[in-house]
């Protein structure tokens, strides 16, 4: 088996459409085998996700109606960056306090994630909040959530009895149970 560069080359690029949260793009490019074909996909700002954890491992969650998929889902906080320069701590430590009122005296990163590679140049960075105090949420207009508790490894175990469809929450919760099992924090 050969490898080859498998790099491809922008040839030209169109915006198809541009709205609030996300732009469709078609581009012209070219293959590592020099066959030109097109490629379409979806820019978007990029995003955070929070594992909030109380001190007796119980995770605060959310419920909120997806309406893409039409039903209500088990997600953690999280939220879109308001701007690709935004930093990512700060938009993770403003939608954990908008949506569940809660603050973080400990914020570790646990990496980027990417939910759709195929499609979207989205990136959403996953964090582990820790040392937690409560105070009131305030959800952005037009955001319902229901906030609850609940204990870690029953969530974990939610998750891999497949109740817990919503991608980037399966990858945070197990990040966050896998380093806080190993006694990790980095």
């Amino acid at each position: 088996m050969s490898f080859r560069n498998l790099t491809e080359k922008k040839l030209s690029s169109e915006t198809i459409f541009e709205g609030r949260l996300l732009t469709l793009c078609k581009d012209t490019v070219m293959l590592s085998d020099g066959k030109i074909t097109g490629r379409e996909y979806v820019r978007h700002v990029g995003a955070v996700c929070i594992v909030p954890i109380t001190e007796n491992d119980r995770v605060v969650v959310e419920r909120q109606y997806r309406y893409p998929i039409g039903r209500v889902t088990l997600e953690v906080p999280a939220g879109k960056l308001n701007g690709r320069e935004e930093d990512p701590e700060k938009a993770a430590r403003r939608e954990l306090l908008e949506e569940t009122g809660a603050e973080a005296g400990e914020l570790i990163y646990m990496g980027e994630f990417y939910p759709a590679a195929a499609y979207t140049d989205e990136i959403i960075h996953l964090y582990l909040a820790r040392e937690l105090t409560f105070g009131e949420a305030h959800p952005d207009e037009g955001e319902f959530l229901r906030v609850d508790l609940m204990p870690l490894d029953d969530l974990v175990a939610e998750i891999l009895n497949g109740n817990v469809p919503d991608a980037k929450t399966q990858a945070a919760v197990l990040r966050a149970y896998l380093m806080l099992r190993a006694g990790r924090k980095d």
